[in-house]
């Protein structure tokens, strides 16, 4: 009886409750969340690698000349690269991309690249956020990478408009990695909602492929937009298994 009560309880529960919130904050990744999801099919699959190899060749500063290109090549026509936009362009309000329109595909595509680590504006745009700070059609999204999608929307809005009304049957594609990939995974829903402002382009033609993408929405409006955003997750893939609790405190030891 003495040894009960010689223990401290009230600490005990205190450092419970700091283990608790270090394995919530620190610990916890969001792998669990789809361990039970099916496997995507080869037709659903199928468009992924050569949208890979696309937002790749937004790496390159000549796609003639390439530098970084892949096995096999790039695979794509240079001239169908109607549109290009670097850091000093966007004034690293979004990371760079380019706009392709892919005569073999049937289809427009709009390619962001993923996180610089050499450039701040990009860790800007990734820590510009906090729990429940924006809301959007009855949901959650993140603040900076949301800033970034309407930044492209209203620079690019016009020029897409033209290609989808001067090619009324091609797909309009969106596709990012990284940091590209939770800016074209919000961007989408901007789209959406704003089917008039692109030649009231149909739903069913509009496609997102988010490859390994920051986690930028919340689960309802994940699910309700799931007909139209593909999100590719390798394995254990960091950034998209990091919780955004997880990303606060990246915040706040290197912002």
């Amino acid at each position: 009886m003495s040894i009960v009560c010689g223990i401290p309880l009230l600490e005990c529960v205190y450092c419970l409750a700091c283990a608790r919130w270090v394995w919530k904050k620190c610990l916890y990744t969001a792998g669990h969340e789809s361990e039970n999801w099916g496997l995507a099919t080869v037709e659903e699959f199928l468009p992924v690698p050569q949208l890979c190899r696309l937002i790749l060749a937004v790496y390159e500063d000549d796609l003639r000349n390439p530098i970084w290109e892949p096995p096999g090549g790039y695979r794509i026509n240079p001239d169908w690269v109607i549109l290009r936009k670097n850091y000093e362009e966007t004034q690293c309000c979004v990371p760079p991309y380019l706009i392709y329109l892919d005569h073999k595909n049937t289809d427009i595509v709009l390619a962001i690249r993923g996180l610089n680590l050499a450039k701040e504006g990009d860790y800007a745009i990734l820590l510009d956020n906090k729990l429940g700070q924006t809301k959007f059609d009855g949901g959650y999204v993140h603040n900076g990478l949301l800033k970034a999608a309407r930044w492209v929307f209203d620079a690019e809005c016009e020029f897409l408009r033209g290609l989808v009304e001067r090619n009324p049957d091609y797909t309009l594609t969106f596709a990012g990695h990284s940091l590209g990939a939770g800016v074209v995974a919000l961007l989408v829903l901007i789209v959406v909602q704003n089917l008039d402002k692109l030649g009231n382009i149909e739903r069913n033609k509009i496609r997102c492929f988010a490859i390994a993408p920051t986690r930028c929405m919340s689960l309802n409006l994940a699910v309700r937009y799931a007909d139209v955003i593909n999100s590719v997750v390798l394995q254990d893939d960091f950034l998209p298994r990091t919780t955004m609790a997880l990303e606060d405190v990246f915040k706040s030891l290197i912002w």
